[in-house]
C-alpha cells in the first residue's frame, strides 16, 4: 500500500499553524484537531505540477487556517480533475465555461493560491495563464440567502420555534435525556452565536466572572475564527451571558475537571486547571503522562473536543424530542449555523444598525451582517387569535395528553396535582416531583399536563391573548408583546382538541 507520493521528501517535517506535524509526502496531512487534507488524488498529476502545488499548499497549511487549506485542496482537485491535471490557458477557459453562476467562486477560491504559487517561483504555471486569470472578476460564495428569505428549512428560527428547542433542551436534560456536555453544548449555541469551531476551542480560564458597580457580571471570553493568519486562540472578543448559562458551564468544567483527574497519577494544579478544554476529548491522552507533558499538549487543540461534538449533540436531541415548526408542521431541522443566524436576525429586530450586528456575530466586517438588516421587511409580526387557530395543529406546542376527566388522569385522586387559574380547576399535574413553574401558564408546554376536556381554556387563552395586547400597547414592542406565542399556541391547541373530544362524544 502506498503511504508517501512518489519523488517527494520524505524526511522534512513542518508544523501547521495550529501546531500539528505533517510531512509534504504524506497522503493525508492532518493539520488540526478537527481538519484532515487527503492528498492521494494528487498522484495523478505529473510530477512537476504535483510538487510546486504540494509546495503551494504547504505554505497555506502553515500560515492560513486548517479549513482554508483544506478548501485550496479541495478546489483544485474540482479543477484538476476537469482538465485532466493540465494547467494552461485553454483548460483554464475550459474550466470556467464550465462553472455555472452558483459555483463561479470555486475558481475565485483558486485564483489568489495560483498567484502564490507563480510568485513564490514555483514551475507550472505561465504567464499567460496568470494573465488570463487576473483579467477575470469572479463571483464569490453566494451568502445571506437563508437568512434573507427566511428560510424555514434553513433560515433564522421563529421565537415560536426557537422557544420549542428551549424548552425541549431543558425537559431532556431534566429527565436525563440529555448529558450534561450536549447540554452545555446547545445552550452555547442558542444563547451566542457562536461558531462551532470557537465553542470546542475554550478553555475553562475563558469563563469570566467580574463585577461592576457591585453587580456579578457573566461573559465567555471566545477565541476568534476566520482571522487571516491568526495562531490558533490568539485572538478573542468577549461575550455576555446570563448567569443561567454561566452556572451550567461552570458545572461542565467542574465535569471536565474531575474526568482529567480521574486519569492522571498526580494532583492538577490550579494553573492547570485553566487550560483544561471546556470540552474535551481525552480518548488518546497516555496514562503515564507527566505533568509537564500535559501542560505542553494543553498549548494546542489536541485535548479539545471535536467540532462535529455540537452537531452530534444536536442530532442526539432531535432524535428523543422533536420541535416542530408552526411555519411547516414537520420537525424542525437544527444546525449550529441556523442558530447563528437566528441571534443576528433578533439583534437587528431590536433596532441595532448592521454595526452592532457585526459586532455580536463577531464579523470582521459588516458586509455579511448586512442580510440581517435586509431580511426584516420578512419576519412575521405577533399572532392573534385567527392566526393562533391556523397555526396551534403545526407547532404542536401542547406536550401533555388531553384527559376526559380528573379520574382517568395520573394523579387524578390526589387533590394537590390539581392546576387552577385562579378561579377554577384546568387540569391534572401527572409529576409527582416539586415543580417551581408558574401554574397554568407554563402548563401547557409541559409533558406532565394533562388538561380536563371540560376545563376553562377558551378562558386562558382569552387572557393570555388580552395580555400580549396589553403589553403592546404599553411597549410597542412585538418581541416583547410575542413572549408567549408559543404558549398561546399550546393552549389553541388543547382548545381545540377538547373541541374534537367534545364532538367525537356527541357523535358516538
Amino acid at each position: 500500500m502506498i503511504k508517501s507520493h512518489p519523488g517527494i521528501d520524505t524526511q522534512q517535517v513542518f508544523r501547521s499553524r495550529d501546531g500539528w506535524e505533517f510531512k509534504k509526502c504524506d497522503l493525508a496531512w492532518r493539520l488540526n484537531k478537527n481538519t484532515i487534507v487527503y492528498l492521494g488524488w494528487v498522484n495523478d498529476l505529473t510530477v512537476e505540477i504535483k510538487d510546486s502545488f504540494l509546495t503551494t499548499l504547504q505554505f497555506y497549511s502553515i500560515y492560513s487556517s486548517a479549513s482554508h487549506a483544506r478548501n485550496m485542496s479541495d478546489r483544485a482537485k474540482c479543477f484538476f480533475e476537469f482538465t485532466g491535471g493540465k494547467l494552461d490557458t485553454r483548460s483554464l477557459l475550459a474550466y470556467r465555461a464550465s462553472l455555472d453562476a452558483s459555483k463561479e467562486h470555486y475558481l475565485g477560491a483558486l485564483k489568489g493560491f495560483f498567484f502564490t504559487w507563480y510568485e513564490q517561483g514555483h514551475p507550472g504555471i505561465s504567464e499567460a495563464f496568470l494573465k488570463t486569470l487576473k483579467a477575470w472578476t469572479l463571483k464569490g460564495n453566494e451568502v445571506g440567502r437563508a437568512v434573507l428569505q427566511m428560510d424555514s428549512l434553513k433560515g433564522p428560527l421563529t421565537d415560536i420555534e426557537m422557544q420549542g428547542v428551549l424548552d425541549g433542551v431543558i425537559a431532556c436534560y431534566s429527565k436525563g435525556q440529555l448529558l450534561l456536555e450536549g447540554f452545555s453544548l446547545i445552550l452555547a449555541l442558542v444563547h451566542t452565536g457562536r461558531r462551532p469551531v470557537q465553542i470546542v476551542a475554550l478553555k475553562i480560564k475563558d469563563l469570566l466572572l467580574t463585577e461592576k458597580n457591585g453587580i456579578a457580571v457573566y461573559s465567555i471570553n471566545f477565541p476568534r475564527a476566520k482571522q487571516r493568519h491568526a495562531l490558533w486562540r490568539s485572538t478573542f472578543n468577549t461575550c455576555a451571558i446570563d448567569e443561567d448559562l454561566w452556572l451550567i458551564l461552570q458545572l461542565q468544567a467542574v465535569d471536565t475537571v474531575k474526568r482529567l483527574q480521574d486519569l492522571v497519577s498526580f494532583t492538577l494544579s490550579d494553573s492547570l486547571i485553566k487550560e483544561i478544554p471546556l470540552f474535551s476529548d481525552f480518548v488518546d491522552l497516555p496514562h503515564s503522562i507527566s505533568e509537564k507533558a500535559l501542560l505542553e499538549l494543553l498549548q494546542f487543540d489536541y485535548l479539545h473536543a471535536a467540532v462535529n461534538v455540537c452537531n452530534t449533540a444536536l442530532t442526539r436531541f432531535s432524535e428523543i424530542h422533536c420541535v416542530f415548526s408552526e411555519r411547516t408542521g414537520a420537525p424542525l431541522s437544527l444546525s449550529p449555523r441556523r442558530f447563528r443566524s437566528t441571534l443576528g436576525t433578533n439583534v437587528a429586530r431590536q433596532g441595532y444598525g448592521v454595526s452592532i450586528v457585526a459586532e455580536v456575530l463577531d464579523h470582521s466586517n459588516i458586509r455579511s451582517a448586512g442580510y440581517y438588516i435586509k431580511s426584516l421587511s420578512d419576519i412575521v409580526e405577533r399572532i392573534d387569535k385567527a392566526v393562533a387557530q391556523q397555526l396551534a395543529p403545526l407547532a404542536q406546542a401542547f406536550q401533555g395528553v388531553l384527559v376526559a376527566s380528573e379520574k382517568e388522569a395520573v394523579r387524578g385522586g390526589d387533590s394537590s396535582s390539581r392546576i387552577s387559574n385562579g378561579r377554577v380547576n384546568v387540569g391534572t399535574c401527572g409529576n409527582y416531583g416539586f415543580c417551581g413553574a408558574l401554574a397554568p401558564i407554563a402548563c401547557y408546554t409541559c409533558t406532565h399536563f394533562q388538561p380536563w376536556v371540560d376545563g376553562p381554556h377558551e378562558e386562558v387563552l382569552n387572557e393570555l391573548l388580552a395580555g400580549s395586547d396589553r403589553v403592546w400597547v404599553i411597549t410597542k414592542d412585538d418581541k416583547i408583546a410575542s413572549a408567549n406565542d408559543r404558549l398561546i399556541l399550546a393552549v389553541t391547541e388543547v382548545v381545540q382538541q377538547c373541541a374534537r373530544a367534545k364532538r367525537a362524544t356527541c357523535d358516538g
